[in-house]
């Protein structure tokens, strides 16, 4: 992934999140000098598997796995700073070296409790089906400029006043709730008193830092945190998070120049899954349905919540391609499929007599709409203990082939399993998964 023309690589999720962005960020970390986040907050769950460890990383990016990696939190996303601390002393306490190697940009602005307070009780949150930690409210104090950044830690007075302004704002939204809840400026205060002394000493000018890496020729990977579809502006509005997802939001979340970007690579499942409201045109019937959330283990690692399960889209994930600019594109879990007799890739969608082979920016125009499959015959062999993609069966060449072919994309990466060492890696030098052993 990392030569000398490409240092910065932005790793982004290519359907609606959960599609393994941790691992491979974990797996190419191995080579890499910095790993940061740029968007989103604690509302991600990216799993890393080491050995019979797993590790649910929220907020620290999943290279923090790798000693002597470097990683830092961007000014794009937004930091809970109370459960950045739970999040840290895990790892200590599992061995993992955090000192010296963790870094938070000073303009992140910060999920405070009456952010997770207004959205937990919102039923606007509920019909989206946020996870309730407060992501959307805090991107909202940040655009409407009374959000609280990591830097007015620094100025007591700046920062009370500032929490004032969005209590004051959060307390009028929940009385129009008709709740009885409120907010308290007093216990805000005293949480970030208590926090501050911790999260100071590791605040730096992340953009300055990453810029001033990138021209000294170090390996950097650009970590975002949910899928494509849903961003803010380009995703399944308005079912979506609150921030840029999509390969350009990475550098205005980091604060470096789109240029200083050499690839993006655009982790999907085998299959689509989604969790939460919103259209899933492939969605799959029960007991089918539930059959691969068991197989996948799709259950949220954040929330727990079931995720809804469907065959692989490719007119989503060629959407995302489009977008992001797409270098390459690592499958995940193919394993999961192994089983199945006939597997099915959604090539269009049929709505009444028009077929749209683009994804619509319109919903409505997803009403009713009938995915249109083109069916494969599965494999129904293990593919766990596969390294190279000529140990692979060739149905399921065949099958990634198709995605290649429809998705208009190289496949670089093919994840087979949860640990670490489950992974086949094409490699920047060969050609697609076409030229594999027939």
């Amino acid at each position: 992934m990392f030569d000398s023309r490409t240092r910065t690589v932005v790793i982004v999720g290519a359907q609606w999140g959960d599609e393994g962005k941790g691992k491979l960020v974990d797996v190419l970390a191995e080579r890499a000098d910095w790993v940061v986040r740029y968007q989103g907050g604690a509302n991600a769950g990216h799993t890393v598997h080491i050995g019979e460890k797993s590790f649910v990383l929220h907020q620290i990016p999943s290279g923090i796995m790798h000693p002597g990696v470097r990683c830092a939190i961007g000014n794009g996303v937004v930091l809970d700073p109370d459960t950045l601390f739970t999040e840290i002393d895990e790892l200590i306490a599992d061995g993992i070296d955090v000192q010296g190697r963790l870094y938070v940009s000073d303009r992140a602005h910060l999920v405070l409790p009456y952010h997770k307070m207004v959205d937990s009780l919102s039923s606007a949150s509920r019909e989206i089906g946020t996870t309730g930690r407060g992501i959307g409210p805090a991107y909202e104090d940040k655009i409407a400029r009374r959000g609280v950044r990591v830097l007015d830690l620094r100025h007591t007075d700046r920062l009370r006043a500032l929490v004032e302004r969005g209590v004051k704002h959060a307390n009028a939204l929940l009385a129009s709730f008709g709740v009885a809840e409120r907010a308290d400026v007093d216990s805000t205060m005293t949480l970030l008193q208590r926090l501050a002394p911790r999260i100071l000493p590791i605040t730096e000018d992340v953009g300055l830092v990453i810029h001033r890496a990138i021209k000294q020729g170090a390996n950097v990977l650009l970590e975002g945190a949910q899928g494509s579809l849903l961003d803010i502006d380009h995703g399944t509005y308005p079912f979506v998070t609150s921030s840029s997802t999509t390969s350009g939001g990475a550098a205005i979340g980091v604060g470096i120049a789109p240029t200083a970007i050499h690839a993006a690579l655009g982790i999907v499942k085998a299959y689509t899954t989604r969790v939460g409201n919103g259209p899933l045109p492939t969605e799959l019937e029960e007991p089918l349905g539930a059959e691969m959330r068991r197989l996948g283990n799709e259950f949220g690692a954040t929330t727990g919540r079931p995720r809804r399960c469907g065959w692989f889209d490719a007119v989503v994930v060629r959407y995302a391609a489009r977008v992001n600019g797409l270098t390459g594109l690592a499958v995940t879990k193919l394993d999961v499929l192994d089983t199945f007799e006939k597997i099915a890739l959604c090539t269009g969608y049929k709505v009444g007599d028009d077929l749209y082979t683009e994804f619509p920016g319109d919903l409505a125009a997803l009403d009713g709409a009938q995915p249109q499959y083109e069916w494969m015959d599965g494999w129904q062999q293990d593919t766990s203990h596969a390294r190279s993609l000529d140990e692979l069966p060739a149905a399921a060449r065949k099958y990634l082939e198709r995605i290649e072919e429809l998705v208009e994309t190289p496949i670089s990466h093919v994840s087979v399993g949860t640990r670490r060492d489950q992974i086949i890696s094409v490699g920047r030098e060969a050609s697609p998964v076409s030229s594999g052993a027939n």
